[in-house]
């Protein structure tokens, strides 16, 4: 992914979601209304978690330091995973509370234009980032599913503001749900309902985050193609006769440490051995740009230590 489409949908998403607060918050106070107060905490909600994007994004990019010689790549995984942490404590917990609240004790909506207004210009809003996010996804996405995108893609931002998104656009019908069935049937609870229908759906999407950021930020290999990229170019170096065993290591959506155990021939000499080493670095690199980080050890091959090594543990 590259980082500026996932700073186009953030800022698209922020923008969208402080004017739906406000609008939000304006239509509780006239109506009174549990699930416009629950979707006004979701938009506040949701423009922190946009903040908490860019600022991983910033941070990110510092250099290298003594303390962290690798870099900070992996802040941006750390501030995802706090996303989905704000997702669920004060947008889910908030919501359900909120709806139980509502169904102990239960009024009818007053002033439902209000309502029905702000819920239809938050339902444009919406649209507009949500439409933003899947045109910046479409240029990384491939021929990939929506749902491998997600689970597999490497730079957590695209992935957060397409569910925050998609969580946003059916949180709102949900409220417009509820305020509508409590206006017809003149029976508050319907609001009640629709106010616990978003804290579920706000729950799920909070999980979802949060166990795919944990596995990006404990630690993932690359992908089965970009392994086998990088082994085809260490096995195309002249020097080496083949790879005994490789591992990789995401230090950032967009940066690769990359390890492995390459085969030289017994009788080359030292000098043979290092230039062997430097092509082989210069072929990856080539290959597989986001390989920042290279180390490569020779040794010679044996098959009872090789079987199984390749890229397995």
């Amino acid at each position: 992914m590259s980082a500026g489409g996932g700073t186009k949908a953030i800022l698209a998403a922020l923008g969208a979601n402080m004017a739906i607060a406000v609008a939000k918050f304006v239509a509780f106070v006239f109506t009174g209304s549990s699930s416009m107060l629950a979707e006004s905490v979701h938009s506040v909600a949701d423009s922190g978690n946009q903040a908490l994007l860019l600022l991983g994004g910033k941070r990110a990019a510092r250099g290298r330091t003594r303390a962290h010689p690798f870099g900070y790549g992996r802040e941006r995984y750390f501030y995802s995973f706090v996303v989905a942490v704000v997702l669920f404590t004060i947008g889910a917990l908030f919501s359900l509370y909120e709806g139980w609240h509502k169904l102990s004790d239960p009024h009818p909506v007053e002033s439902p234009q209000w309502a029905f207004g702000v819920l239809i210009f938050a339902i444009i809003a919406e649209g507009f980032s949500f439409r933003t996010a899947i045109k910046e996804s479409r240029h990384v996405k491939g021929d990939e599913s929506w749902v491998s995108f997600i689970r597999r893609s490497k730079a957590p931002e695209l992935p957060v503001v397409l569910l925050e998104d998609l969580g946003a656009l059916l949180g709102l019908v949900f409220a417009l749900f509820g305020v509508t069935m409590a206006v017809i049937t003149g029976d508050g609870i319907w609001d009640g309902v629709g106010t616990l229908m978003i804290g579920v759906l706000l729950a799920v999407i909070a999980v979802i985050l949060a166990v795919e950021t944990k596995s990006l930020l404990i630690g993932e290999s690359a992908t089965p193609e970009v392994e086998e990229k990088i082994c085809s170019a260490l096995e195309s170096a002249p020097e080496v006769s083949r790879v005994i065993h490789l591992r990789t290591l995401h230090l950032g959506p967009e940066e690769l440490l990359v390890a492995a155990k390459i085969a030289v021939e017994h009788d080359d000499t030292a000098s043979e051995v290092a230039r062997g080493i430097d092509e082989a670095e210069r072929r990856i690199r080539d290959a597989v740009p986001m390989a920042r980080v290279i180390y490569l050890e020779p040794d010679l091959y044996r098959t009872d230590a090789a079987a199984g090594q390749r890229t397995g543990a």
